[in-house]
């Protein structure tokens, strides 16, 4: 296997998941009797441009379908986040009503909606039909299509230039990101600005947050690889900074090569940092796997006790991490009874792999589980509020990484 960037063959292995399924590949009652597919989830690092990956098994098309079930407004911190995120590039930029704001990967419409109310002309970029549906839905002009450098000179063509184009949690899940990257030195204006915001494999590694590792991230983010990438393509980073959203991210700020936006020191700053954790030191990547491999030993040893107990386990989010953690600590609805959801698109479904069933929110008070473990653990604060009536009836949560706790 070659690095998707450079091309360098890929020799450390960086953690081995076994073979998974696609991590939204929720299933219907009827698919519960047919075949279902797996594919490795292996982890590489590239010891020339230092960009961490997996082997492209699946095509995009093949994970992004046209009933995709992620939707990003089921999150309210996530929406409060985008809404944020608007005021500050609004005021930053100076946006007005004369802009225009491209957001690829916009799922839903859960962002360009707070642009919109700002009365700036908007788009979104989002190849899942089911999520452009409900973006529509909001009033949201949608293009379902993948982005790259062909669909970007295409919109220059027929619209311009952008000034401004979001780009949130969609980097990682690219299998050609050249080309992916270029797309956006087209779409750009002299001085527009591109932010893209991704986990931070600093936050990865350190807080072995393996769990985000599936097949849909085909790659796991520094800013010294995104550098890289962005130069070859005509792109300069001038800004960074950090975010708490998904255990630690990271926000780059982006415009052409040519633009004149100074570059700030927080760039040297973060590039300085990952030195001095590692990131460029195949020996800091090496502890990821045992790691991940105590999580799992503690988490089947909590609920064989809990099980051995007679005490009823559920899990909340039926999130693509949580996907990965149950495969690949071989977990199925012999040890966790039900997994709740607040999405409809993932209610009475079941999770791929380990078959748990997903009910609604109310299913947790209607049993009345003794434990119920928080899948996406990023969502902690929410859910645990949200889902507060657990302990009226002596319920609590767990959560399992990066180590198995009770709250």
């Amino acid at each position: 296997m070659n690095c998707r960037h450079c091309n360098a063959a890929l020799e450390q292995l960086v953690i081995d998941l076994g073979h998974q399924p696609a991590s939204n590949a929720y299933l219907t009652a009827e698919q519960l009797d047919g075949t279902e597919g797996y594919a490795p989830l292996r982890v590489y690092v590239c010891h020339q441009c230092w960009l961490v990956q997996i082997p492209s098994f699946h095509a995009s098309h093949e994970l992004f379908t046209a009933d995709y079930a992620y939707f990003s407004s089921v999150s309210n911190s996530w929406l409060a986040h985008a809404e944020a995120y608007v005021g500050k590039m609004v005021e930053r930029f100076g946006l007005t009503s004369d802009d225009w704001v491209v957001e690829v990967a916009s799922n839903d419409g859960y962002l360009l909606q707070f642009v919109a109310a700002h009365g700036i002309r908007c788009t979104g970029v989002e190849p899942t039909a089911s999520t452009a549906a409900a973006a529509r839905g909001k009033g949201i002009e949608s293009i379902e299509r993948f982005f790259g450098a062909e669909l970007a000179q295409e919109l220059v063509a027929s619209r311009g230039h952008a000034s401004l184009t979001a780009a949130n949690n969609v980097l990682a899940h690219v299998p050609d990101i050249n080309d992916f990257v270029a797309g956006f030195a087209v779409l750009l204006a002299p001085q527009g600005v591109s932010t893209f915001e991704f986990p931070h494999l600093v936050n990865l590694i350190d807080g072995c947050q393996f769990d985000t590792i599936y097949h849909e991230h085909y790659s796991y983010l520094s800013l010294t690889a995104v550098q890289a990438i962005f130069a070859a393509q005509g792109l300069r980073v001038f800004d960074v900074e950090e975010v708490p959203t998904h255990g630690g991210s990271l926000r780059v700020y982006a415009c052409r090569t040519d633009a004149e936006h100074e570059t700030t020191p927080a760039v040297q700053a973060m590039l300085d940092l990952e030195m001095d954790k590692g990131v460029t030191n195949p020996a800091w990547y090496a502890g990821l796997a045992a790691e991940a491999e105590r999580i799992k030993l503690d988490l089947l040893d909590f609920l064989v006790k809990a099980r051995r107990q007679g005490k009823r386990v559920a899990a909340y989010g039926a999130a693509a991490k949580g996907n990965t953690l149950l495969n690949y600590a071989g977990v199925r609805a012999d040890l966790i009874d039900f997994v709740c959801d607040a999405a409809p698109s993932k209610q009475g479904r079941f999770m791929p792999g380990s078959h748990v069933p997903i009910l609604a929110p109310a299913a947790l008070a209607e049993r009345k589980p003794d434990y119920v473990l928080i899948l996406p653990w990023n969502l902690t604060a929410e859910i645990v509020s949200t889902q507060a009536e657990v302990r009226d009836w002596g319920g609590r949560f767990v959560v399992a990484v990066p180590r198995l706790k009770l709250l």
